[in-house]
């Protein structure tokens, strides 16, 4: 299982320091028309941002650490099952930023007159965020993944940006949590006092579960990357960036575990299509 190069070279102070810089030039680049939009699809509401804008807004999440804020990166396997699951839809309704992680979202995004010019992918917002933070000296927490997950995406993460601050991880258990290990959970989390909590528990599980621990939690940010865990762990191998960016991941990942995404990819991949094409010839209108 290859990882691509670039993707564990080392970040100086200074190189960070540029590539901050380019990020805010970036950022204020898209932000004209992206930072401030917004498009719905299937009645879910996205900011039409990209991941420089994410960046930029967890910065400043960061410095005013007035609130613990959360971003739901959502796509098609999200939209759907929001039509079926109401708590899952109220999490991704009350998250603090909701950005496109697909190609068929950016898709319609542009559609509707947003100009975005690539998918809000959450391995690389993960990455990109902790290589051009290193100076900024962030703490990290890494919650989620199969047992020892964590802590082989902590070394990984140690090589790509060094001198990053892990201060810690947690391969939660497969069934549900008693409450008596939330509240310890919640209480580790709290004392080890990270900027960021990083939350790999798949969705829709990862945006429940920040949605209802934010307000018991001390941290400014917490993202949901799902499969970031796995592929930037090495784990699981991430299809080609040619494959991403045209919008045939899901067809990479259906290949590598059919019995696990034949559902998602197959039946909600049609119910979306269905709809949203319905939607956009205005035959059906969804709230």
């Amino acid at each position: 299982m290859t990882f691509q190069a670039e993707n564990f070279s080392s970040v100086t102070p200074s190189q960070a320091s540029t590539t901050l810089e380019r990020t805010r030039r970036e950022a204020s680049a898209d932000r004209g028309c992206a930072s401030r939009g917004r498009f719905s699809v299937l009645g879910l509401t996205f900011n039409a941002i990209q991941i420089p804008d994410v960046i930029v807004e967890m910065r400043q999440w960061i410095a005013r650490r007035e609130a613990c804020r959360y971003i739901a990166v959502t796509g098609m396997h999200g939209i759907t099952e929001a039509r079926h699951k109401e708590k899952f839809r109220q999490a991704i309704v009350e998250a603090d930023l909701v950005v496109a992680d697909g190609m068929s979202v950016v898709w319609i995004g542009r559609c509707r007159g947003h100009h975005l010019r690539r998918r809000v992918y959450g391995p690389e917002l993960m990455l990109r965020f902790c290589k051009e933070t290193v100076s900024a000296a962030y703490r990290h927490y890494l919650l989620g993944g199969a047992p020892g997950v964590p802590e082989q995406l902590a070394n990984c993460l140690e090589k790509a940006c060094p001198g990053i601050t892990i201060v810690g991880t947690h391969s939660p258990p497969f069934r549900q949590s008693t409450p008596e290990e939330e509240a310890a959970l919640i209480e580790n989390i709290n004392r080890a006092a990270p900027d960021v909590l990083w939350v790999g528990l798949g969705t829709p599980k990862q945006e429940m579960w920040m949605h209802r621990h934010r307000d018991k939690l001390r941290v400014p940010v917490m993202i949901g990357v799902g499969a970031a865990f796995d592929f930037l762990s090495l784990r699981k191998s991430q299809a080609p960036v040619w494959i991403r960016e045209r919008g045939f991941e899901w067809l990479f990942r259906l290949t590598r575990e059919p019995k696990r995404l034949w559902k998602r990819y197959l039946i909600g991949g049609f119910e979306f299509v269905f709809l949203v094409a319905l939607e956009l010839l205005g035959l059906r209108h969804f709230e």
